[in-house]
């Protein structure tokens, strides 16, 4: 069969303060009409920059593509126009980004963003094209659509950024899907419908997906054939079947033997960490004559109730939406809440222990690049807690603790960390920036970690370094965690007790092989028998 698209000898090189960067470096593969292809590494091993020469939307002048030709549907991509590259983009190709709010516009409700394809590609009028829109996020799993075409992107829960993301690019029916961790930020559940949906897509219209990935289950239950990269070249490519059963490179091995193992010690005794009948509500607003006005009130957390002891990691799942995160923000008292929050015997409800409990607690967000400031030098974003927290520090004792934190991350280069002080978030591959995120975590030395799904936009190489970091500097500094988390993979390797929430409540907790193994809720099954063991 007559390849869709044919990527031959591509090469794309950056320039940096150390030199030039080889990302992709001869590379050649194909996917044909209505096949599904998996790209998959480590980080940094150049999955996504083989994504945007493909697109030509590597950023200049630092980065350019060096050689080689990109032919799709009969011409070569990197000798067109850019007028005529723009015809491509959107409708014939399309891209699925991994950080869906780097690449979604605050400023620009979700309806806007999701018509203007429709309108500039297929010339939809805006009637055809909102209803077009409606039918896109319900077909994505996300209700109450017309309401939601008002909204802003922040208004989205992150496994619902992902899918308003894919939404968009299917909207125009394109050939070929160019999706870059497409499932990342959702749960298992939303991940096995959202992947099905494209599957199916596949078959019926002949789409063509290139699914950029480090999550193994899904190329192995949704690729028809995988090539793998590691240093900018393709290693190895065959079938999954084939690469599953028979892995040649030593690389291959290593990422197929890539599933996190537990390794916890027993928690403390006593509680750190009480809430009691907690609830947590957010207004909702209507449109009126006069603009916004307040409509009522949505319960995102009601009568949620659980203990954490030292040295305890408690996990919370539950799909995209169920409340997760609202509950982790309202125990970082980062959100106004009904009921009793304490840590250590503080409340949040006792002004005067805020400043104090807020040393105690720190916490690891899902997305490390949005939540890294890209003006401060790690050095500054590392050590910014000490300022707020421990102002009596010179700058040389200053320094000597963001070293030690680099340290404790393992975060080197030729074994010192003094190198990277210096530099900035996006000079870092996506696990060297979460392990900055941990560190900055760690530099007031907190009792109690929020984990909001620590690992979801990392491959499964460097989440399993990852898990490994997080259990060995629980053991060292005896830190509790509450780790939200949609990887029931990831539960099993770190929690001692799970908590599943389903629209706002918790609908079963226990010890977690109870759970997991022997759950009493249906809907728990479903998580559990969902992910991609």
């Amino acid at each position: 069969m007559t390849p869709l698209l044919d990527v031959r000898h591509l090469s794309t090189q950056f320039v940096t303060r150390g030199g030039v960067v080889r990302a992709v470096d001869d590379v050649s593969w194909d996917v044909r009409p209505g096949e599904t292809v998996a790209l998959v590494g480590e980080s940094g091993c150049g999955k996504s920059v083989s994504a945007l020469s493909i697109m030509r939307l590597v950023a200049g002048p630092a980065g350019r593509i060096t050689g080689g030709e990109v032919w799709f549907k009969g011409q070569d991509l990197l000798r067109l126009s850019e007028e005529d590259m723009r015809r491509v983009r959107g409708r014939e190709i399309a891209m699925v980004f991994q950080e869906p709010m780097t690449s979604l516009n605050p400023l620009l409700t979700v309806g806007r963003q999701l018509t203007e394809g429709l309108e500039i590609h297929l010339g939809a009028e805006p009637a055809r094209a909102r209803a077009r829109a409606e039918e896109l996020l319900q077909m994505v799993g996300i209700p109450d659509s017309a309401r939601r075409l008002r909204q802003y992107p922040h208004q989205f829960s992150g496994g619902m950024r992902q899918r308003m993301m894919i939404a968009m690019a299917l909207a125009c029916e394109p050939s070929l899907v160019l999706a870059d961790e497409p499932t990342t930020a959702l749960d298992v559940t939303i991940q096995a419908q959202i992947l099905e949906l494209m599957k199916s897509l596949s078959r019926r219209l002949g789409v063509a997906m290139l699914i950029i990935t480090h999550n193994l289950g899904v190329v192995a239950r949704y690729a028809d054939r995988v090539n793998v990269m590691y240093a900018g070249r393709i290693i190895e490519q065959g079938t999954a079947r084939e690469l599953y059963a028979r892995p040649r490179h030593p690389y291959t091995q290593r990422l197929v033997n890539s599933r996190p193992a537990r390794d916890v010690d027993a928690p403390g005794s006593g509680t750190l960490v009480r809430a009691k009948d907690v609830h947590v509500h957010y207004p909702t607003q209507a449109p009126g004559l006069r603009g916004w006005f307040k409509a009522g009130r949505y319960t995102a957390v009601q009568s949620v109730d659980f203990d954490l002891a030292p040295g305890e990691t408690l996990g919370v799942i539950g799909e995209s939406g169920s409340g997760k995160t609202t509950l982790a923000l309202a125990v970082l008292g980062l959100m106004a809440a009904e009921g009793d929050i304490s840590i250590g015997g503080k409340r949040w409800s006792e002004r005067a222990e805020r400043r104090s409990m807020r040393k105690d607690i720190q916490v690891v967000f899902q997305d490390p690049l949005s939540s890294l400031s890209p003006r401060r030098t790690v050095e500054q974003i590392i050590a910014e807690g000490l300022e707020i927290h421990e102002p009596s520090l010179d700058a040389a004792a200053r320094r000597e603790r963001v070293l030690q934190a680099l340290n404790d991350v393992n975060l080197t280069e030729s074994g010192r960390a003094e190198p990277l002080l210096a530099r900035y978030p996006h000079e870092f591959s996506g696990g060297q920036r979460q392990r900055i995120a941990i560190a900055r975590a760690l530099i007031v030395r907190p009792k109690v970690v929020v984990l909001d799904e620590p690992t979801s936009a990392l491959d499964v190489t460097i989440q399993k370094q990852v898990l490994e970091l997080l259990s060995s500097l629980q053991k060292k500094y005896g830190l509790s965690y509450i780790l939200v988390t949609h990887d029931i993979d990831v539960v099993r390797a770190m929690a001692h007790r799970v908590m599943v929430m389903k629209d706002s409540r918790i609908v079963e907790s226990g010890p977690i092989d109870q759970v997991l193994q022997r759950s009493k809720s249906d809907y728990t099954r479903r998580l559990v028998e969902a992910g991609y063991a």
